[in-house]
């Protein structure tokens, strides 16, 4: 398994595309917001609000996804799969949580809202899952990933 993203690194001024082994899976959501120049290539199209916009942003990200896999990019590939993800947990947390924040002042888990299953971000939470499953469960990138976590760690 992975040993773990690597956070010593000065990704502010690392471009992974150029140094890919220096790249780690982690777990996870772990670094997408930190590894470039994916980062800038994928977030500006990341976009939860609703149902729609979930779906024009996940396809987008998808078919970065398989653009990445076409050019053997393995960083790419999971920079794209950890967007996927994160669309679909964001989305679910504002489904859950309207605030956005799970815990209230003490601590304690705040109640779920009565539309949590089957409200806008729900439908924006579902359809981000489709196409993160649909990458996560890639065969070429599954066979990617074991390699690089066989290789770099």
């Amino acid at each position: 398994m992975s040993s773990g993203f690597d956070y010593s690194l000065d990704y502010k001024n690392l471009d992974l595309r150029e140094e890919p082994h220096l790249y780690r899976v982690g777990k996870g959501e772990q670094g997408v917001l930190l590894v470039e120049p994916y980062k800038s290539e994928i977030l500006p199209h990341w976009r939860f609000r609703t149902e729609e916009v979930a779906r024009g942003s996940s396809e987008k990200i998808y078919a970065m996804f398989l653009s990445y896999k076409e050019q053997d990019d393995f960083v790419g590939m999971d920079l794209a799969r950890k967007f996927l993800q994160m669309g679909y947990t964001r989305a679910r947390r504002y489904a859950n949580h309207r605030s956005g924040k799970k815990y209230d002042e003490d601590g304690r888990v705040r109640p779920q809202e009565p539309d949590a299953l089957d409200g806008e971000k729900a439908r924006a939470a579902r359809v981000f899952y489709e196409k993160y499953v649909r990458a996560r469960e890639d065969e070429h990138y599954k066979r990617r990933r074991r390699e690089w976590v066989e290789r770099y760690g």
